[in-house]
């Protein structure tokens, strides 16, 4: 059996070309070597599996090559590597200062790749601070570690830094394509980009997976194949899922939720995938924005043509909802009745609850139809009605409203043709049984039906109901007020000053001591409709004029004029007037004759 080496030893980069993913790192590697502008030290930092050993292998190797080198040459005795994690106490350090005092046999330097450097010791760091700092001539000194946070800044102040970043979905993509045909396996790009995208930005995890399933499938690599290999869900799941919702299909919706659950998925990572593809059905609204996709060209048509099925105000719903429930997951007691609520409402933004008909409901003439007996005494009844409004209609309307008759028919008529119906005020029209009527010869009591004609229904059972009564009600919010027609009725000051002290008493009832103390420092003063205050400091005048709209409202209601106007000056020298207490004022009275507290004493009086 031949021994099998996995694909991140067999395709580890040898030259600066094979790195993926890091130009920038690499290009300044290459021109500061060129230059001879190398620092001799040197930290790798960044996530783990982008090349951090690899680039400083090759560095090591770079720097000792000269024209006469072979291509094969390794340069091990010039490379040391030390692995922190196991090596971190101040003996390891010590041992590595020793050996860097001597010069290399072959080649012009010593390299000394200390791997996962943040697991040293405080005592190795500062053991190793002064040989860092100084190091001989020959030395180069290349620190790696994914945690920089926890190197001592004493370190990073000595070091030159690279930083690394996570290798994009696309790099990682192409590089899989290269060794997929130098093994000779037929690989779909979908299924590609899946592993690349399960990698998580780690070129060395995205070869562990291609191994793991080129293991399962073979030569052909397909994106059914990979998909259950690695347990993920492909965009066909989420594109099946939003067309349920879009056709409101709330069962199916349903029913593909319980078989995602029974293959083994958590219903946190399908309600999170979900919101993520209605963010790039979003993205994809906008043909400009296609390119912030990290899919296929396939993949990238069928985001495009679902995107143009969906409206941008329910992408944003969808997208908040999604997101609501995967906040909320965590802590769910029942986190499957969660999901599954989640997807109903979603299903039901684009659903109309009702069957709704905007045309008026005509009621069919059919309702009126009457017996011929009953028909002809309403017919005699009508003409007399109208005989007799025509000789006398002020007596007619009078014994209307002393019996409170009921409109006639042909008055319901007249006042449904004088008053047309409006679309933004629908008229009511409704006729009333008639309870009483003249004292007219063949009269009869016939039951009219209640006639309600309603341009525009609203419903509350629906998304769209409650969305247009909003409407409504932020319209007649901002409706204009009429205000001409507001009372302006004259007042006397003292009139004013009561309801003023009224509306004090109001605020210490309620327990609004500030504000009340703040209305009682001075006496209005009226000037025309303006009331005048006067306080001794700027944030008295504050406090009033924060608190002055249900002030003004009070008085405009209770003097009947909504002119008045309320001005508060700011006057340093007015003295605030207080409320003494009875100790105060009994002070204030023995100053002014000390003999008050003998006769206090001697008849033992109390306050």
């Amino acid at each position: 059996m031949e021994h099998f080496i996995v694909s991140a030893r067999k395709y580890r980069p040898q030259t600066f070309k094979d790195v993926v993913g890091q130009q920038a790192i690499t290009n300044t590697l290459e021109n500061a070597i060129a230059n001879d502008h190398l620092a001799q030290a040197l930290l790798f930092c960044g996530p783990r599996g982008v090349g951090k050993t690899s680039c400083a292998r090759i560095l090591a190797k770079r720097i000792n090559q000269d024209e006469n080198t072979r291509l094969d040459e390794d340069f091990a005795f010039n490379i040391f590597e030390l692995d922190a994690a196991s090596n971190n106490s101040v003996d390891d350090i010590r041992n590595l200062i020793d050996q860097v005092r001597i010069p290399p046999q072959v080649g012009t330097y010593k390299v000394y790749i200390i791997d996962e450097v943040h697991m040293l010791s405080q005592a190795a760091f500062n053991a190793f601070l002064k040989t860092l700092e100084e190091p001989p001539k020959h030395a180069i000194f290349i620190l790696a570690t994914t945690e920089k946070h926890k190197i001592i800044p004493t370190i990073l102040s000595r070091c030159q830094i690279f930083d690394f970043k996570r290798i994009t979905v696309t790099d990682a993509r192409k590089h899989l394509v290269q060794i997929a045909q130098e093994e000779g396996i037929e690989a779909d790009e979908e299924a590609l980009h899946i592993i690349a995208q399960k990698a998580d930005g780690a070129m060395r995890d995205a070869l562990s997976i291609f191994d793991r399933v080129v293991s399962f499938s073979g030569k052909t690599l397909s994106r059914k194949a990979v998909t259950e290999n690695l347990n993920v869900l492909d965009y066909e799941t989420y594109f099946t899922a939003t067309s349920f919702i879009l056709k409101n299909d709330i069962p199916q919706l349903l029913l593909q939720f319980n078989d995602i659950l029974s293959r083994g998925f958590d219903g946190h990572h399908f309600i999170a995938g979900l919101a993520s593809h209605f963010r790039d059905l979003m993205v994809c609204k906008n043909p400009p924005t296609i390119h912030l996709l990290e899919v296929g060209n396939e993949t990238k048509k069928k985001y495009y043509e679902q995107s143009q099925k969906t409206e941008m105000p329910f992408l944003l719903k969808a997208i908040e909802m999604a997101n609501s429930c995967d906040l909320t997951y965590k802590t769910s007691r029942n986190q499957r009745l969660l999901v599954e609520l989640c997807l109903m409402q979603l299903a039901s933004i684009t659903y109309d609850g009702e069957k709704k008909n905007d045309t008026p409901f005509i009621i069919p003439p059919s309702f009126y139809k009457l017996s011929s007996e009953s028909a002809q005494k309403v017919d005699r009844t009508l003409k007399a009605t109208a005989t007799i409004e025509k000789e006398s209609p002020t007596v007619v309307q009078n014994q209307t409203q002393d019996k409170n008759t009921a409109p006639t028919t042909e008055t319901v008529k007249q006042s449904a043709q004088s008053q047309p119906i409006t679309q933004e005020q629908p008229t009511q029209i409704a006729t009333q049984p008639i309870t009483q009527t003249p004292k007219l010869e063949n009269t009869v009591t016939t039951p009219q039906p209640n006639i309600s004609i309603s341009k525009e229904r609203i419903s509350g059972l629906s998304l769209k109901g409650l969305q247009r009564k909003k409407e409504l009600e932020e319209k007649r919010k901002h409706q204009k007020v009429d205000v001409t027609n507001l009372p302006k009725e004259p007042f006397t000051e003292i009139a004013m000053q009561a309801v003023w002290k009224e509306y004090v008493a109001r605020l210490s009832h309620r327990g609004e001591k500030i504000i009340a103390s703040n209305l009682e420092a001075d006496t209005p003063k009226l000037n025309g409709t303006v009331i005048t205050l006067e306080y001794p400091n700027a944030t008295m005048k504050v406090e009033v004029e924060r608190a002055q709209g249900p002030l003004l409202e009070f008085l405009k209601r209770k003097l009947k004029n909504y002119d008045i106007t309320l001005e508060i000056i700011v006057n340093e020298e007015v003295q605030r007037k207080y409320a003494y207490t009875p100790q105060e004022k009994y002070d204030k009275l023995k100053e002014q004759n000390p003999d008050l507290e003998i006769l206090k004493r001697v008849f033992d009086l109390e306050l």
